[in-house]
């Protein structure tokens, strides 16, 4: 059969090496696999197929040092994932039983108790016979924080299959954005980074949620499922007429070619292994020194990431010997696009993009080019007003009627926290916000004691947001902004300790908002809330980080971030203020929702970077735009990058009104919801509509944004004299 294109030349700067416990590997995993019961008479496998695919040569290549039992058992888990995948695929994606793919799922987490006395279940077939097998023999060395991890990891792993399915269902192709999360869980990496840590080291648990031990496990994840699609593109989708395959996302987004879309694939493939290595190189040593780890804990981590890095090796090196796969030919010649363009949103390919040197000099310089692009950006370029496009809103905005009163009360509120005596704003500034009539679209028919305190919030992370660039990142001092968040946290009592005594307008602000929200709030709920806020301040310093670096961020880590420094999760959680207990927690951690609102959030999020575009890259020289992300990682022009935003908008538009119309009926049918909480959740879908059509109202109509307001404050981005900012840092509680 004739290859759909031409494998690109890969990013692989780490040899591949092999466990010399291979063979041992190989006949185990064979005998285990014909005891569960999934080779002759399975329907799926014979032996023949279990050798051909070789998932001992996978494990010995991503888990070259660990002993032999250890690569036995990680072999077994491989071999049951992937007779996991293809039994699903057989059974349920090609008949399209949703219900009975279901029903199947439901019962899987049954074999993976956090108890290990409780009972599970007789096993009906053999991939419940593996996994019952697998979890008893795995999980006893590990510890609870490991193993509640690896369980939700491997539930996530199962359960999105029903996505995967539900697209085949209705033919749809995801965008991008939703494509990179979504195959995250389907696909098994972060699966495969809990047995990383069962192979190498198990990460320490005060690091294990934090933001760089995540982007590792992310920028893992992407690079190990975007090689796959690469490789598996032929059989998934001209064999089995998958629709989960990035190549095939990327190709029906831009309009382009085959050839086209994998060179694209590979590209973001490339920026996620960088990513990857800047943040075992710069935000993972900083945080061990910040949190205190011992020798012990800190190499543990090393470990921990060297074992993610040679799974990347390993994984390339089976993927060019597996039959599974598409790998006819290892050597690449030169590609001649003739200087195609994309069609989708006419994003020229940048010069030699997409064609492969003859010599190693010229693949080194093009390595050398991708890995200095995110620091070469020229700050402060003159770009002129903002171009907008005629953005898709389906939505009519309504404005609460009390927004006028809401406007009268907000001045003497920032006066008397002293916001606009620090030298970053001034009434000027904060009328050109206006950001009571953003609080009035959002919460058209809230009261207008909810419309004062949505605006005072708005007020405050506004400018919140603009403090930190203006007077940390110009001064290049992280350490003040570090201790400025913890102080900023510590207003944020949650369990009756005693609130920070304020020493800034941003502290004094702060500690009035979250008196008056969390009164009557029971303690999770605060803890909630609280979260919330600390994960849009922590998002502020990753801004300041490349602020400092002069770094534009790649373009996965950018959206991703971007929900948090825009405070998405805040303002959503504020939506959901008074929902009660009709609506069970687990229905807004469900897939769809998450979909729903992170669909909402990019939205968002994008289009404030199109209003701000000169506000942020003229005058204040910014590196966290979406139009300049694109820019930088296509190297095109700015109306083009403006294209492909914009393109990406309308596909999350549209992905949020696919989600609310067909997929939360679904998720209230499977989870049994009351004809309350399902009110409640149209109520909140209602809610998203207005968020969205108030912020674009917001947009239109302040001056933050227009051109001749920003040219006549053109000198006063600067403050003209020192802000007032905390240096002492919170002392420890005084012995009883």
């Amino acid at each position: 059969m004739t290859q759909p294109f031409q494998l690109p030349h890969f990013y692989l700067p780490y040899p591949a090496r092999l466990n010399p416990h291979l063979e041992e590997a190989r006949a185990h995993s064979t005998d285990w696999a014909r005891t569960m019961g999934m080779l002759e008479g399975s329907g799926i496998w014979d032996q023949s197929d279990l050798e051909a695919h070789d998932y001992g040569l996978l494990c010995a290549y991503t888990h070259p040092d660990c002993d032999a039992s250890a690569l036995s058992l990680i072999t077994d888990w491989y071999v049951w994932v992937f007779f996991f995948d293809d039994h699903f695929l057989e059974t349920f994606k090609r008949t399209q039983d949703r219900a009975g793919g279901k029903a199947y799922l439901d019962r899987l987490p049954l074999f993976m108790p956090l108890d290990l006395t409780a009972p599970v279940p007789q096993p009906q077939n053999p991939v419940e016979a593996g996994l019952a097998d697998l979890w008893a023999r795995t999980v006893p060395s590990m510890s609870a924080d490991w193993r509640r991890r690896f369980a939700v990891a491997t539930e996530h792993l199962l359960n999105e299959s029903l996505w995967e399915l539900s697209n085949i269902n209705e033919g749809r192709i995801a965008n991008p954005v939703e494509y990179v999360e979504m195959r995250r869980k389907v696909g098994g990496a972060p699966w495969s980074a809990g047995l990383v840590e069962y192979a190498t080291a198990e990460v320490p648990a005060p690091v294990a949620r934090s933001r760089p031990l995540r982007v590792l496990m992310e920028t893992f994840s992407d690079a190990v499922h975007l090689r796959n699609d690469l490789f598996s593109y032929q059989r998934e989708v001209e064999d089995e007429g998958e629709l989960s395959n990035g190549v095939l996302v990327l190709e029906t987004f831009f309009g382009c070619t085959t050839q086209e879309a994998a060179e694209t694939v590979n590209d973001v493939l490339t920026s996620r292994l960088h990513q990857f290595e800047h943040t075992a190189l710069t935000e993972v040593p900083a945080l061990a020194l910040e949190k205190g780890l011992t020798p012990e804990e800190t190499a543990a981590v090393a470990a921990y990431a060297k074992g993610l890095q040679d799974w990347q090796s390993g994984g390339h090196e089976w993927h060019m010997r597996s039959s599974r796969y598409m790998n006819g030919s290892v050597t690449r010649g030169p590609l001649d696009l003739g200087g195609a363009v994309l069609s989708g949103p006419a994003l020229a390919r940048r010069p030699g993009f997409g064609t492969s040197a003859a010599d190693m000099a010229a693949l080194l310089a093009e390595a050398a080019a991708q890995r200095l692009r995110p620091y070469a950006h020229v700050p402060f370029q003159k770009v002129g007003p903002s171009l907008l496009p005629d953005f898709h809103m389906p939505f009519q905005v309504r404005l609460n009627p009390a927004l006028e009163g809401a406007r009268q009360r907000l001045l003497p509120w920032m006066r008397r926290t002293g916001m606009l005596s620090e030298g970053v704003w001034d009434e000027d500034k904060l009328a050109a916000c206006d950001l009571p009539l953003c609080s009035a679209g959002l919460d058209p028919d809230g009261t207008p004691e909810a419309l004062d305190l949505s605006s005072q919030w708005l007020a405050w992370g506004t400018y919140a947001d603009d403090y930190y660039p203006l007077v940390f990142g110009n001064r290049r001092d992280l350490a003040a902004a570090k201790l400025c968040t913890e102080r900023l946290s510590a207003c944020m009592p949650v369990a009756g300790e005693p609130p920070l005594v304020p020493a800034s307008g941003m502290e004094r602000g702060l500690t009035d908002l979250w008196e008056r929200t969390t009164h009557g709030m029971a303690e999770p709920e605060r803890r909630e809330m609280k979260a919330a806020v600390d994960v849009m301040l922590e998002s502020w310093l990753w801004e300041l980080a490349n602020q400092i670096q002069n770094r534009v961020p790649d373009p996965v880590d950018y959206l991703e971030m971007r929900r948090a420094t825009f405070g998405s999760d805040l303002t959503l959680r504020m939506c959901r203020m008074g929902h009660g207990p009709a609506v069970p927690p687990e229905v807004y951690r469900s897939g769809p929702v998450r979909s729903l609102e992170a669909a909402a959030m990019d939205y968002a999020c994008l289009l404030n970077d199109c209003f701000s575009y000169q506000k942020e890259i003229e005058y204040e020289g910014e590196v966290h735009n979406g139009i300049l992300v694109v820019q930088n990682f296509f190297g095109c022009d700015y109306p083009t990058a403006l294209g492909v935003v914009h393109d990406l908008m309308t596909r999350r538009m549209q992905q949020f009104e696919h989600v609310a119309e067909r997929e939360l009926p679904v998720v209230y049918e499977d989870f049994g919801l009351s004809e309350e909480a399902r009110a409640t959740m149209e109520g909140y879908v209602a809610e998203l509509r207005n968020w969205l059509s108030g912020i674009l109202h917001w947009h239109r109509n302040v001056r933050r944004y227009d051109a001749k307001s920003l040219a006549r404050r053109a000198h006063g981005f600067l403050p003209d004299r020192v802000p007032s900012r905390p240096f002492t840092r919170i002392a420890e509680p005084a012995a009883p």
